[in-house]
């Protein structure tokens, strides 16, 4: 039972993580004070749907607000303070300083605990021309009304960063019937994918028209006679516009925390422990201002995503009641807690979902992991014979020996998130490749096979660790001297196959096993991999030395499809439609 109280919770910042801090707070007790303060007009909104707003899918501002302050005062009896900036934080006098910006009140506030869910700021860089009229930035609702003013007076848009909100922006801006040039510094999109992954995303780009500049660097912004805007690239290139939106990310906002000495990482986040505590044992920080863990690597990140924001806004406001109020932390079920993340994050373009969830190859590699291994598949998202089934392409990356998952990436039409957070369950249950092979999931043709695409995943992961099933690196194709034995129909290798690769069908291998040399490695390749893996078994019974090319051609066209450096004043990486 919640013991009577009169301590005051005071929590900085609305949206996911402050606003379901106090919520969780006045649901555990009722006897606390909980005051909300936000430098905004509005203190609960869905900032995911703000490109949504500019392409019209959303039809009124209304729709995006979450909760107004008269719902929390009425519903929750949490007191809202609208238009009030935080100064500064008096830890020993336990105060904050606020000021009214709509009367320029100054006053103090008295605290028992403290909230910091002061969220981020968009990464503005700093070059010549960044602060002129018509370069804007989308992070709340006052910006979506000055984007779709913009957006309404010009038809063409230059977006500076090709992640979450640059794609999303992208497809809202061609929505409008604006022509969009999408400038990003790495050589793909959704730099959270691997790169094979990514260009099923960019080729989708490419058919819906985005002018897409991979491997560009904005040097300056200059304005143009007309009224307009010249962005001006590093290597010479220039687009002229109408409008600029820069999407390259964005940085913890930590004034307050830096101010009293709070502690940050290396990334520029606040420090915080499982639950969700700062050094300060009277303030708690949340969302897209702390560094939280990775769960695989262990490593500290920086997670701008709303579902990690809401969970630790729920933990900080339950150890803030067990604090405070007398709650009995340590009865059962037990103590709620933050215990990392997997940045789990899903995203649609022009009817194309990508999720990712874990680590990707790039950041295995980057941080040292070796023993790993990773495996392609290509599956239908429901049943073949059932009408309309579109593909799936999925990477699975596992851990050797033992098959711990440690990242998975979906690419597809349909129901690429249900299997993207089905692994990513598994994973937060520290399940292996041989788990998801024995995950019992719904089956109707209409929604998957017999064999679901994660369980298909889990199969080939886990025959390759029994040693059912020989993978070979596509990255070695170029330099091995072994044969490649391609196992397709006749038809299909005239129509496509890689040059100097035998083909015998499936079907004729058996009885052609005389035609193989049996004291050379043998490098096995289809379609997707399903009949490679097939002709492996037969081939590794009778004594070949044989590896498979995980996921086939279709994986292969993904990892070369033809891409070339680009020439000196070139205006970098020009990716033409396929």
């Amino acid at each position: 039972m919640v013991k009577r109280t009169s301590k005051r919770i005071l929590v900085v910042g609305g949206v996911a993580g402050g606003a379901s801090c106090a919520t969780r707070a006045r649901r555990l007790c009722e006897a606390c004070e909980i005051v909300l303060f936000d430098r905004g007009p509005h203190v609960s909104f869905a900032n995911c749907g703000l490109p949504y707003r500019v392409g019209d899918v959303i039809e009124s501002d209304a729709k995006l607000l979450v909760a107004t302050p008269e719902l929390f005062r009425e519903r929750f009896n949490i007191d809202v303070c609208t238009e009030t900036e935080v100064l500064r934080i008096d830890r020993p006098g336990r105060r904050i300083e606020v000021k009214d910006l709509r009367t320029g009140e100054l006053r103090w506030e008295p605290y028992d605990a403290l909230v910091l869910a002061t969220g981020a700021n968009p990464i503005t860089p700093r070059l010549p021309g960044v602060d002129l009229p018509g370069i804007q930035v989308l992070r709340t609702i006052p910006d979506t009304r000055r984007l779709r003013d913009a957006v309404a007076r010009t038809r063409h848009a230059v977006l500076v960063g090709a992640g979450l909100i640059g794609l999303e922006l992208a497809e809202n801006l061609v929505r409008r019937g604006l022509q969009v040039t999408l400038i990003e510094a790495a050589d793909q999109v959704l730099p959270p994918l691997d790169p094979e992954m990514a260009c099923y995303v960019r080729d989708t780009l490419l058919k819906h028209g985005v002018d897409l500049r991979l491997g560009e660097t904005v040097d300056r912004f200059a304005a143009t006679g007309d009224g307009g805007l010249s962005v001006q690239c590093a290597s010479g290139a220039e687009v002229e516009t109408g409008l600029v939106i820069l999407g390259i990310g964005v940085r913890p906002e930590t004034t307050l925390a830096r101010g009293c000495g709070l502690e940050l990482g290396a990334l520029g986040g606040i420090r915080v422990d499982e639950h969700m505590r700062t050094g300060d044992p009277h303030i708690w920080a949340v969302g897209d201002v702390v560094e939280v863990r990775n769960r695989i690597s262990g490593d500290w990140q920086l997670l701008p995503l709303a579902g990690p924001a809401n969970r630790q806004g729920r933990v900080a406001g339950t150890d803030i009641i067990n604090r405070l109020a007398g709650r009995d932390r340590h009865a059962p079920p037990p103590s709620l807690t933050f215990n990392g993340s997997l940045g789990t994050a899903v995203c649609e373009v022009f009817g194309l979902t990508a999720a990712v969830t874990g680590l990707s190859e790039k950041a295995l590699r980057r941080q040292g992991t070796v023993d790993f291994e990773r495996v392609y598949l290509h599956p239908g998202h429901h049943a073949s014979y059932f009408p309309g089934a579109k593909p799936i392409h999925i990477k699975l990356l596992f851990e050797k020996p033992d098959g711990r998952i440690l990242g998975a990436q979906a690419v597809g039409e349909a129901d690429v998130a249900r299997r993207i957070d089905v692994i990513a369950t598994a994973m937060a249950m520290g399940a292996t490749v041989y788990d998801l092979e024995e995950l019992e999931l719904c089956y109707a043709p209409q929604f998957g096979a017999a064999k679901d695409p994660v369980n298909v995943a889990g199969m080939i992961a886990a025959n390759h660790l029994r040693g059912d099933l020989p993978l070979a690196a596509w990255s070695d194709l170029a330099t091995t001297d072994a044969l490649l034995l391609d196992v397709r129909s006749e038809a299909e290798y005239h129509l496509d196959h890689l040059e100097g690769a035998l083909n015998i069908p499936l079907e004729q291998l058996r009885a052609r096993l005389g035609e193989l040399p049996g004291n050379r490695d043998i490098r096995l390749i289809c379609g997707v991999g399903q009949r490679a893996y097939y002709a492996t078994r037969i081939l590794a019974q009778h004594g070949f030395r044989v590896q498979v090319l995980s996921g086939g051609l279709q994986t292969y066209r993904s990892r070369c499809d033809g891409y070339t450096a680009p020439s000196a004043g070139s205006g970098g990486r020009r990716i033409n439609p396929p």
